[in-house]
């Protein structure tokens, strides 16, 4: 990793070295960052002003006491301002997706596509490859026929054409992706695992998220507002992605015009499903064009996408979102997705 830094000389104290005493300076004396003090360290991260040793520390000392919703807020407004584009199109979901799936298939790649099918424009975000015992969306895509777009400009006018793009973070925040990489150094996530989910590059009106941890909904949901988020949803997803488990009753936490409130749904099944044997990414698309039959992934999908229209406005209640996915998925276009 590439990170440059200032010359200081030995007895002048490096600017960051304020940042990790906050955090660092033992059990009593230690406490979090506050949105400001969050959006200045993440600015020296990102103009490469910190030294390693002093970026590892920050991770560190952050997972240790897990990020407060003022921290994430303050991270993620420090990384917007380092987007270097202009947005020239409307967007209706922002979707994240960097968790990867190791007991089930990323079936909400299908959530996703049937709601671009019915008039979404949703862009999807994530990183692959961080995690070696996981599938990644960017690599399911292609099974479907779908290319992820490779820099900001394809991603536009993916969205434009399509109504979906999927853009790796690297192409959008190189920095911040850097950062993701050091998991196999480091041995755990970091609070950049959990910012990337609210970036939401193209400024979408509404944003679905899902997280692993039950824990960090609710800060999600608290920075969501912080950063006036005009729409948002997140929810504890399947193995951490943006996917309702349909065998577990489900918490979706949301905000809407600064306003939150939280949303039991219920599970789909009485029973639980066993983990698959054989994770087969050319399965999403057998599924889709009605050439394998699956209870488990097909509830997945439309619960999920049930959420997403709750959240969009386009279901007043949950009864007839659950009816109206229900129905797009029964109706949808079966001839569309193969491998490329």
């Amino acid at each position: 990793m590439t990170l440059t830094h200032h010359e200081h000389t030995p007895s002048e104290e490096h600017p960051f070295s304020e940042i990790v005493r906050i955090l660092g300076k033992g059990k009593k004396g230690s406490r979090s960052l506050t949105q400001d003090e969050a959006h200045r360290a993440m600015k020296m991260i990102l103009a490469g002003e910190v030294l390693p040793i002093q970026l590892g520390a920050f991770l560190m000392l952050m997972r240790v006491k897990e990020e407060t919703a003022e921290e994430l807020a303050g991270f993620v407004q420090a990384s917007r301002e380092f987007f270097h584009f202009q947005n020239s199109v409307h967007v209706d979901l922002d979707w994240s997706s960097y968790a990867g799936k190791r007991r089930h298939l990323p079936w909400f790649l299908l959530a996703a596509l049937l709601l671009v099918e019915n008039g979404v424009t949703i862009f999807m975000h994530g990183a692959e490859g961080h995690s070696p015992d996981r599938i990644y969306a960017q690599n399911v895509l292609r099974h479907l026929g779908i290319n992820p777009a490779t820099s900001i400009a394809e991603a536009q006018q993916q969205l434009q054409t399509e109504r979906f793009s999927y853009l790796s973070l690297e192409h959008f925040c190189p920095k911040l992706h850097e950062i993701i990489e050091l998991r196999p150094i480091l041995g755990l996530r970091s609070p950049v695992h959990t910012l990337v989910r609210l970036l939401n590059p193209f400024d979408a009106l509404y944003s679905i998220q899902g997280i692993f941890h039950p824990s960090y909904r609710a800060v999600h949901q608290h920075a969501a507002a912080l950063l006036n988020q005009p729409h948002m949803a997140v929810l504890k997803g399947e193995g951490g992605e943006t996917e309702r488990n349909p065998d577990v009753e489900c918490l979706v936490q949301s905000v809407h015009d600064g306003e939150l409130s939280d949303e039991n749904w219920g599970a789909l099944f009485t029973h639980r499903h066993v983990k698959s044997e054989n994770l087969d990414p050319q399965q999403l698309a057998l599924l889709w064009r009605g050439e394998f039959d699956d209870e488990f992934a097909q509830a997945t999908i439309i619960g999920t996408v049930a959420v997403a229209l709750k959240l969009l406005g386009k279901a007043e209640t949950k009864e007839a979102a659950h009816e109206l996915a229900t129905h797009f998925w029964l109706n949808r276009n079966r001839e569309k997705y193969g491998s490329l």
